[in-house]
């Protein structure tokens, strides 16, 4: 029954490997049905009944849809949680409803409405894992890797393994196969040539020793640079600095423990003294309002809603402005 069943829960901060498990059951209802429609939505900016309004209805120009649901923690309410079960009783053979939240747990009663083995919680990788997977990624790729370096690595990118897939295989256009990654390649390549990315503007907004006029003029130059890259998605940006903040709540629950890599743990630290657990709370309800400010506006204010959210985390730790003055950036 379980495997007949249309819903999925993935949870967890390893976006990466949870990422790799939407598109897997999306691969499996290709391959049942054919040409499917695919929907992605944030309950952060959809209300739960367009999203189930689509399932319900199914399609008239493809044989299937999928729906994936971001910001499953916000599904709490009875009535949103019956329309899913009612849906259950009678789906669309053809329908499937894949539900994603970077938090660890849902809604208990939310749960309970997915079978066991159609939910699954993504963790980090832990401290024995890191080493293996970063020698194996090369090893797969028809690369060498020096022990030292690949710790290097680890050092310089976040603990996610999408992160640590695109930063690795940078490599593999650079160099020839029959070339072994040394220390040096990696700090030529991840540190001089590195790019900016959400987790290097962390780091410089994080900076305590710098005063907050400080970190905003840098903040907002590191902005700049990541806009004129390849990688300049907003919504990465965002959710790349979401992670950031929600992993500074972690640091503020259990100190050290939260952050295993001596690298990072001198960042965080950092970042404690510059807001509180309460203001790493603020903050991220400014990254997801921006987020839907993004979404629902276009692109034609992105740059200065992008610039407005740096000014309120450094300036305002997290206090949103209700006019935004744009002389604070110039």
């Amino acid at each position: 029954m379980a495997n007949n069943s249309p819903i999925y829960l993935y949870t967890g901060p390893e976006f990466g490997k949870r990422n790799d498990a939407v598109e897997a059951v999306k691969a499996s209802h290709k391959k049942q049905f054919g040409v499917i429609d695919e929907h992605s939505f944030y309950l952060l900016e959809t209300p739960l009944s367009e999203v189930m309004t689509i399932l319900q209805s199914g399609t008239l120009f493809s044989d299937g849809v999928c729906v994936v649901c971001r910001n499953a923690e916000l599904i709490k309410k009875k009535d949103e949680i019956q329309m899913i079960a009612d849906w259950l009783e009678n789906p669309e053979p053809s329908a499937v409803l894949i539900l994603v939240s970077d938090e660890i747990s849902v809604d208990s009663k939310l749960e309970k409405l997915v079978p066991t083995p159609n939910r699954k919680k993504f963790w980090e990788m832990f401290e024995n894992e890191k080493l293996p997977w970063v020698t194996s990624y090369f090893s797969k790729n028809g690369y060498r890797i020096e022990q030292g370096a690949a710790k290097l690595i680890l050092e310089l990118i976040e603990n996610n393994t999408q992160s640590l897939a695109a930063e690795c295989s940078r490599f593999f256009v650079l160099f020839p196969k029959d070339h072994e990654i040394t220390e040096d390649d990696v700090e030529s390549v991840l540190t001089h040539n590195r790019e900016e990315n959400a987790f290097s503007l962390f780091k410089e907004l994080a900076n305590s020793s710098d005063p907050a006029p400080v970190r905003l003029e840098k903040g907002l130059q590191i902005l700049q640079k990541i806009r004129l890259s390849k990688e300049n998605s907003s919504v990465m940006i965002i959710a790349g600095l979401a992670s950031c903040f929600r992993r500074l709540q972690d640091w503020h629950r259990r100190g050290e423990q939260a952050i295993p890599q001596q690298m990072l743990q001198k960042q965080y630290r950092s970042a404690a003294k510059v807001w509180t657990m309460g203001q790493a709370a603020a903050v991220l309800a400014v990254l997801a309002s921006t987020d839907m400010e993004i979404r629902s506006g276009g692109t034609q204010m992105e740059d200065v809603l992008l610039e407005k959210m740096i000014y309120e985390i450094v300036i305002k730790n997290g206090a949103q402005l209700s006019i935004y003055d744009t002389a604070v950036v110039e």
